[in-house]
């Protein structure tokens, strides 16, 4: 299997725009978030960026996330520009990746169905 230069692209995106929210964004509404995964086109012109938000995170609402994501999009994408030295920076969209809670959900349930075997033996 084949490392596509997007794929390379996605890793060095994701590695940045963690660092961008941890240290250099000061919106609160973003603090607590984790980037999970970045998919970028094989035309390397748009990124999909996805996060989770840590428990600390879950008192603030999502919505209010996604607007302080898309209120740092602008700099997070100067700031990519700068730091990677890139022809064209991908245009960036935040989506938040439900993988986590559905794998929460997946635990939880495996553990109500081993708790009722148990009690019925």
């Amino acid at each position: 299997m084949e490392y596509k230069r997007s794929d390379r692209v996605g890793d060095l995106l994701l590695r940045e725009v963690a660092d961008l929210l941890l240290r250099r964004v000061k919106d609160p509404r973003v603090a607590g978030i984790t980037i999970t995964a970045v998919e970028v086109t094989a035309d390397l012109q748009n990124a999909r960026v996805y996060y989770c938000m840590s428990a600390a995170a879950l008192q603030t609402d999502r919505k209010e996330v996604d607007k302080g994501l898309s209120k740092a999009k602008g700099f997070i994408r100067q700031e990519l520009g700068r730091r990677l030295h890139m022809k064209h920076v991908p245009q960036i969209e935040f989506r938040y990746d439900t993988s986590f809670e559905y794998g929460d959900r997946i635990e939880r349930l495996l553990k109500e169905v081993l708790r009722n075997e148990q009690n019925s033996e």
